[in-house]
């Protein structure tokens, strides 16, 4: 009995500090919900943030997209239309997607259209969809990254149409989609998007006939091709250099950068962060041929008047289409318009050049030194829904009260 009570009054010392533990524990878990519940109202406030930075996108994409159609309604004036139905575009890649989109609305400004496509079946199955619109559309098979559908093709547009004035080079593949970046597919992408992009305006030149508003050369292209993008970048600053300055810029330097990557995706050793790192195959293709857009303006610019060759390269924004996977939010006649504005510029005086990067897509011109000082390049439309609106306006002013 004296044991148990001694054991009893030894118990009750212990008894405030086991309350004192409780109180702490008691304590700690409701620090600890507090913080869940702080981390958990700041992750809400970033979603809340993120959704509403996508709404003002959305909001903002309409509003370019409402604009864009609108200006489709406002038809060029007669001084403004440089071309006839004697006037010869070809695009490639147009059985489907933004290709056969500028396919139909360059046949609906009335020119002859040719349409082409690596499938020839499939080729003819949308320009009979364009032809039973009353369209002039023809279509021809032709695979840029083969030489012999290229010469066929070439001879094929000599023997019946004498030459070219227009080309839109829209053919292109991609197989990553959103933040993927697979690059089993890299050497595909590389040769078709930039190599074979090149093959055909080498093949092309020739036959772009002489008239005085100039021949033009249209490349799709896109914004993941920047040099110095904030996610999407050269790394090697030497390098980039290289590429920005066109006093420096060659075709051989283009190759060698393309070949450079597809070696180092075929080691591993890509991932060093010289590369751009999202739809790294992609974007490296896309960086090529704006490259080489700016190099063939440089080595077109001289010459001379009555034979002039005016290039561009664009980018048709995120659209909707089966190289995005559907997932994009702009609709392909969307995604063709500034395409076609930029092959039928109307007047070679008003020449854009070619895009660039983010910041500053063109080449120097005095019609848009203004629209760069106000930054209007950031958006894949924005300079063109302000020089359609402006030249097609002027022109119906001009119209209407001569």
């Amino acid at each position: 009995m004296e044991k148990e009570a001694e054991n009893a009054d030894q118990e009750h010392p212990m008894e405030p500090d086991k309350e004192k533990e409780k109180d702490h524990g008691e304590e700690d878990t409701e620090s600890d919900n507090e913080e869940r519940d702080e981390e958990e109202r700041e992750s809400q406030r970033l979603r809340d943030k993120k959704m509403e930075r996508r709404l003002r996108a959305k909001e903002r994409r309409e509003k370019r997209r409402q604009v864009i159609s609108l200006l489709r309604t406002i038809p060029y004036s007669d001084h403004q239309r440089w071309w006839s139905a004697d006037t010869i575009a070809m695009v490639t890649g147009a059985n489907r997607g933004i290709g056969f989109e500028i396919a139909h609305q360059l046949a609906l400004h009335g020119l002859t259209v040719i349409l082409t496509s690596r499938d020839a079946a499939v080729g003819e199955e949308a320009a009979k969809v364009l032809q039973e619109g009353g369209l002039n559309v023809h279509v021809h098979q032709l695979d840029i990254v083969d030489p012999s559908s290229i010469q066929v093709f070439t001879e094929w547009l000599q023997q019946n149409y004498g030459g070219l004035d227009i080309l839109i080079n829209n053919a292109g593949v991609n197989f990553n989609y959103g933040s993927d970046n697979q690059l089993e597919f890299a050497e595909q992408v590389i040769t078709t998007n930039y190599f074979g992009t090149k093959n055909i305006i080498k093949a092309m030149i020739p036959l772009m006939r002489p008239n005085a508003s100039g021949a033009r050369i249209v490349n799709v292209s896109s914004r993941l091709g920047r040099l110095n993008g904030k996610r999407n970048r050269i790394g090697d600053l030497t390098l980039r250099h290289q590429l920005e300055d066109v006093d420096s810029l060659s075709e051989e330097l283009i190759d060698k950068t393309v070949n450079t990557f597809l070696e180092q995706v075929k080691d591993g050793s890509w991932t060093s962060g010289k590369w751009p790192q999202t739809c790294a195959d992609y974007s490296m293709s896309k960086l090529a041929v704006n490259a080489y857009t700016r190099l063939m303006a440089k080595m077109l610019s001289d010459r001379p008047e009555g034979q002039k060759i005016y290039i561009n390269c664009y980018c048709p924004g995120w659209v909707k289409t089966a190289m995005t996977g559907w997932a994009g939010h702009t609709s392909p006649e969307d995604g063709a318009d500034t395409g076609v504005w930029l092959a039928l510029l109307p007047d070679p005086d008003h020449e854009i050049g070619f895009y660039k990067n983010d910041e500053n897509w063109c080449k120097e011109s005095s019609i848009l030194n203004w629209l760069l000082q106000l930054n209007f390049f950031r958006r894949e439309y924005a300079t063109a829904i302000a020089f359609v609106a402006i030249s097609r306006l002027l022109g119906k002013f001009e119209t209407n009260t001569e």
